[in-house]
């Protein structure tokens, strides 16, 4: 196989398409290979590391090359080194059994493999706005410095952080930090279920704002990333909604037709509802996606939850 770094015009044809390998495939990730192309266009070739035999096929039907290997695997990974020209990082860290942990082993074995031969022109990591923190309801831009309040978002700014390092090794590394991702034809990807169980949201005096991106968009800004990203830069992924949870859930319900959630007090809060909950709803900060507009020339397909959520932005959601 040719190097990555090989002048594309010296190539016979078939080695003339850029290759991109997506490494967590999962949703967003089969939404950004077909915001790249595939299989109608073929302007890049596009291969994605799964550790699922019975995934294989649908990858394949997308267009895209299945390469075996997991990220608990170290040795399973050696086959990455110098394999892409670009790579699109969407694996979460690991989940602790224990919730202590913050580092990313997985992230760490995936830079140890691309820096083996020479490293890809560029590669772009899904991190989480859960890496600022609570910011008290205030605008957030992404000079903010992060303030990690759990071991999940610590590992996140491990992530970054060896991101960051396989920059110096001459990658242009992008930084995206995604709020909570939505769309209809997402498995969980609406409040409609939160809904029907009628789980509680805090009162308005006590709430906080939360932050959206529909998968769609999301996936539009991850493609976009790998060829207009800046160097070692970090781009918050936000739509333009500035809502409060609560309002949020109030919107969802007046859309489907549902009853709006119960409110309750911080306090009672704390004893009605699980410790993950809680951690979203004790997070408060409203994102700016200037950059994103700016260097990334993202337009919004879905600037408002409303959009997304309603049925007629449904009906255009599948569309990729």
């Amino acid at each position: 196989m040719p190097s990555n770094q090989t002048p594309l015009g010296a190539l016979p044809a078939r080695f003339r398409r850029q290759r991109v390998l997506i490494v967590g495939c999962g949703d967003v990730g089969l939404r950004t290979a077909g915001q790249l192309g595939a299989p109608k266009t073929q302007r890049v070739r596009l291969m994605a590391l799964t550790s699922s035999p019975e995934r294989v096929r649908l990858l394949r039907a997308c267009g895209i090359t299945p390469l075996q290997g997991n990220l608990d695997d170290v040795a399973s990974l050696k086959r990455l080194a110098g394999i892409a020209h670009r790579v699109i990082h969407l694996a979460p860290p690991p989940t602790d059994r224990r919730g202590e942990s913050e580092r990313d082993p997985r992230s760490l074995a995936l830079v140890r493999a691309l820096r083996l031969r020479t490293p890809p022109q560029a590669l772009v990591y899904g991190s989480t706005t859960g890496v600022y923190g609570d910011c008290g309801g205030h605008r957030v831009d992404e000079t903010r410095t992060v303030n990690p309040h759990t071991p999940r978002a610590q590992r996140r700014v491990d992530a970054e952080n060896l991101m960051r390092f396989l920059g110096r090794s001459g990658v242009r590394v992008s930084v995206l930090r995604i709020p909570g991702i939505y769309a209809p034809d997402r498995e969980g990807g609406t409040p409609r279920e939160r809904l029907l169980k009628g789980t509680p949201v805090l009162v308005a005096k006590e709430d906080v704002y939360t932050n959206h991106i529909h998968a769609n968009d999301l996936a539009r800004a991850c493609a976009a990333a790998l060829w207009r990203g800046k160097p070692q830069r970090v781009v918050n992924v936000t739509d333009d909604t500035d809502l409060k949870m609560g309002d949020y859930f109030d919107l969802a319900a007046s859309l489907y037709g549902l009853p709006k959630p119960p409110r309750i007090s911080r306090h009672d809060a704390n004893t009605a509802l699980p410790l993950m909950l809680l951690s979203f709803m004790s997070e408060s900060r409203r994102l700016d996606n200037t950059r994103m507009k700016r260097e990334l020339k993202i337009r919004l397909h879905y600037p408002h939850v409303r959009d997304g959520l309603s049925p007629q932005g449904a009906l255009f959601s599948g569309a990729r």
